[in-house]
């Protein structure tokens, strides 16, 4: 086995390639069926671990564990703070403020009430533990809102919430902590005071600098754009460490604050940084989970007996609704938005990397229940995660706060191609919004009832005007192939290489003068039909039209007529689902689909 001598190096390799192929398989089965990834991770690490004995962590990194974990928890934390711009959330500020400052002791103080007296611990160990839980963390809501994809007001409260309160939560274990050792050792509450007053100061400092630093060397391309990546990594590691040496669990606030600071900087391009923090985060989530879990001792958890479980039922159903309730008094959400909140809150990796730091130094202080703070922590992790994320899509329909499914298109242009298009698609039902920065053009669509956006789909105003509720593709019907290879690049990250299509002006069969299909995304429609002759075509009279095909009218009866040119375009299966032809595809449509082409009688010749 693994565990039994790792020490060497094969033994130890091999341990970490077993950890780095489970972490896979949990990726991609999460990604299947659409469920948070940590579940899997969670429930792999008890297999690997305590379950088959293969994976023994302190064993395989020993005093290295616990400053990896740190570190990977900082990288985490890092990527969630890019992401949090101000400008969304302004008219909900005042909401997210109370739930990580009141809304955050209103958990931890009740928590530990319950833990004292349900669980029989120590006041000391439930109020550390009160800190733990009152985390939710980006590495579980992530993937969770992506799955739900609930209203902005919602969407927006919870993923600022996860970021935000993982470091507030970690101070509080610190100060919680540090006060039970200064009582125990009648230092006093000065010495608790005086540890918050540095956190806090050295953390923010430290994070602004670091954060303002680094965004002016992007901005300014003071480090080319190939190294920028491992620039920010570098200046976030080493900020991290300097603020924890000079205040104790600072570093988790100084990387919020840094992330924060680059985000919110103007003319500052993170898009690549956060897409490179993106991977690692998924890289260093996946190993930790599996890691810490692996360190788990099953007698724990059935040692924690019934009254575990009555634990996880009172925090899921009275303690997280009653702090939504108080946070969000007085603001304009509405009950529908309140009640979802009020479900919503699973733990993450915060919650679990501290679990396992704070018992090992409360078990030396001598509280000898402190050994079951991982595995209880790891109980509502699992509990909340499994909970949630099964019920949480059809509450988020069932309460009208769920987004639609992003099957809609956003069109790059508003030209008369793009209207032909974009009419007999809304009309199939199929959401699609078309943006150019044509007046004449965007006039003409919205006459015929179009969605449209009148601007530059690629400018920063598009970022935050642009409405893409419901829209996870994208066309580039533009008369500018240069604009459709930009928009195919900018939306990449947003709806995935799969889902990008674009529209040639002319067709050139030397490839010197073809843009790579990894920049431009998939030839609209194949090689026969470009940009100017689908123009040429309806302004002689042609038209896109939906046509449905039976056992007697094939596909291939469609394709073949006397009287007319067919050119495929959609196909719509018997389930609704909408099919591009491209130059690659192979679509072969049977009976009772629907084709959507370009009809050209041979008189328009």
């Amino acid at each position: 086995m693994v565990t039994e001598s790792t020490g060497s190096g094969l033994e130890a390799s091999l341990a970490i390639a077993v950890i780095g192929l489970v972490a896979f398989f949990c990726q991609w089965i999460a990604w299947r069926v659409r469920l948070p990834a940590i579940l899997f991770l969670l429930l792999s690490g008890l297999l690997v671990g305590p379950g088959l004995g293969w994976i023994a962590p302190d064993e395989l990194l020993g005093d290295l564990l616990f400053p990896l974990v740190s570190l990977a928890v900082a990288i985490i934390l890092f990527e969630g703070a890019l992401t949090l711009k101000l400008q969304e959330i302004r008219e909900l500020q005042d909401v997210v403020q109370r739930l990580v400052t009141i809304g955050a002791i209103i958990t931890w103080i009740t928590v530990a009430v319950i833990t004292h007296y349900i669980m029989g611990f120590s006041w000391q160990v439930s109020l550390l533990f009160g800190t733990l839980t009152s985390v939710t963390g980006p590495t579980v809501i992530m993937p969770l809102l992506r799955t739900v994809r609930p209203n902005a007001n919602v969407g927006n409260i919870l993923r600022w919430e996860g970021i935000v309160i993982d470091p507030i939560g970690a101070l509080l274990a610190v100060l919680t902590y540090e006060m039970i050792v200064s009582l125990d050792k009648n230092l006093g509450w000065i010495h608790t005071l005086e540890l918050f007053a540095m956190i806090m100061v050295a953390g923010t400092a430290i994070g602004w600098v670091a954060g303002y630093i680094t965004g002016y060397v992007v901005r300014h391309q003071k480090v080319p754009e190939f190294l920028q990546n491992i620039f920010t990594l570098g200046v976030l590691l080493f900020a991290f460490v300097i603020s924890n040496r000079l205040a104790e669990e600072s570093g988790l606030l100084a990387v919020t604050v840094m992330g924060f600071v680059m985000a919110n900087m103007k003319d500052v391009k993170i898009e690549q940084i956060l897409h490179f923090k993106e991977n690692l985060t998924v890289l260093l989530i996946s190993g930790l989970f599996i890691l810490l879990a692996a360190r788990i001792q099953f007698e724990q958890v059935l040692d924690l007996g019934v009254a575990a479980l009555v634990v996880l039922a009172i925090i899921q159903f009275i303690i997280r609704p009653l702090a939504i309730l108080v946070s969000s008094f007085g603001s304009n959400l509405n009950w529908r938005e309140r009640a979802f909140l009020s479900w919503i809150a699973p733990r993450g990796i915060v919650a679990a990397a501290i679990s396992a730091l704070f018992a090992e130094r409360m078990t030396s202080l001598g509280y000898s229940e402190a050994q079951y703070l991982v595995p209880l922590t790891f109980l509502v992790i699992i509990g909340t995660v499994v909970i949630q994320s099964a019920t949480a899509r059809p509450l988020a329909v069932a309460l009208g706060i769920a987004e639609p499914a992003p099957k809609g298109f956003l069109i790059i242009g508003a030209n008369p191609v793009a209207q032909a298009i974009g009419k007999v698609l809304k009309e199939q039902g199929v959401r699609v919004l078309l943006a150019d920065s044509n007046r004449a053009n965007i006039r003409k669509a919205r006459v015929d009832g179009l969605d449209v956006f009148y601007g530059n789909a690629l400018s920063s105003y598009a970022d935050s005007a642009m409405n893409l509720a419901g829209i996870g593709k994208l066309m580039g019907l533009s008369t500018q192939s240069e604009l459709n290879t930009l928009a195919c690049m900018r939306f990449k990250p947003d709806f995935g290489e799969q889902n990008l299509y674009a529209l040639v002006s002319n067709y050139s069969a030397e490839d010197k003068h073809q843009v790579s299909d990894h920049h431009r995304g998939s030839l609209l429609f194949g090689n026969d039909l470009t940009y100017n002759r689908i123009a040429g075509i309806l302004a002689k009279g042609g038209e896109i039209r939906v046509t449905g095909l039976t056992d007697e009218f094939t596909f291939k009866n469609y394709i073949y007529q006397k009287d007319r040119i067919a050119f495929p375009m959609f196909a719509i299966d018997p389930k609704g689902e909408l099919h591009i032809f491209t130059q690659d595809s192979k679509l072969k449509p049977e009976s009772d689909w629907k084709v959507i082409g370009l009809i050209q009688k041979h008189e328009q010749e």
